[in-house]
């Protein structure tokens, strides 16, 4: 595997309450019927947003998987029957659900806002044998890195505050200025981007807002990016140690 593009065509679609919160899935489920399916220990990738009004997806169980949100723009309010409460977060923030033998809880979006929600692989023939447990964490929690010609925010990884059962999880957010720029990609690794805005162009192809490419088996990626872009990266094991439920 090298690099591989899947343009917001290439994602399977959602929706909730007909139509008043819209999904495009980088990673969907087996019956979503989009290009690309689970791998390395990451299940599931929506991006969320609601083109109108607030809306609500009510309450609903989960169960092994260690469920994610990170807000991208706007607002949400979160609510599980861990802390039986409604939390809100904001830009920036990130809540995870380590949902073990079982949680239920329920996400309203606000206006205008967007959200992904990723399920990470914590190998669950264990996890299901542990008490769900839930923490959430503010935008400003993070290191932000200024780096030569972008700005590196570490969500999780060194001195990170976030904390996962999963395997080998990094998380960074990238605000790149416009012109080229290279990330390196870790061997043994899979490294998942999703360009959150601006546009970039890698091999003579641009990639606009929305596209999502995953990379491994070489040493770096290299792009130009158009305008100022905010990119989104996870690394996760190219082979987990464990077997994974897809």
């Amino acid at each position: 595997m090298a690099v591989n593009i899947f343009k917001k065509e290439d994602q399977a679609e959602g929706d909730f309450n007909n139509g008043e919160i819209l999904e495009k899935k980088p990673i969907g489920f087996l019956q979503d019927g989009g290009k690309l399916k689970p791998y390395s220990n990451l299940f599931y990738w929506a991006h969320a947003w609601t083109p109108n009004n607030k809306s609500t997806i009510g309450l609903h169980p989960h169960k092994g998987f260690e469920i994610c949100s990170f807000v991208i723009k706007g607002n949400i309010n979160h609510f599980d029957t861990k802390q039986n409460k409604w939390i809100p977060l904001s830009k920036g923030d990130v809540q995870i659900i380590r949902s073990g033998n079982g949680i239920s809880h329920a996400e309203e979006i606000n206006y205008k806002s967007e959200i992904f929600q990723i399920w990470f692989d914590p190998n669950i023939s264990k996890s299901l044998k542990k008490k769900a447990t839930y923490d959430d964490y503010k935008s400003d929690d993070f290191k932000t890195v200024k780096l030569k010609n972008k700005k590196l925010k570490i969500i999780m990884g060194e001195n990170s505050p976030m904390k996962m059962d999963t395997e080998g999880i990094l998380i960074n957010e990238y605000e790149v200025e416009k012109g080229k720029h290279s990330l390196k990609i870790y061997s043994g690794s899979i490294h998942s981007l999703f360009i959150i805005d601006g546009n970039l162009i890698y091999k003579k192809n641009i990639l606009k807002k929305g596209t999502f490419l995953n990379a491994s088996s070489q040493e770096k990626i290299t792009f130009e990016s158009i305008n100022k872009s905010k990119i989104f990266e996870i690394i996760s094991p190219l082979n987990p140690s464990y077997s994974t439920y897809s």
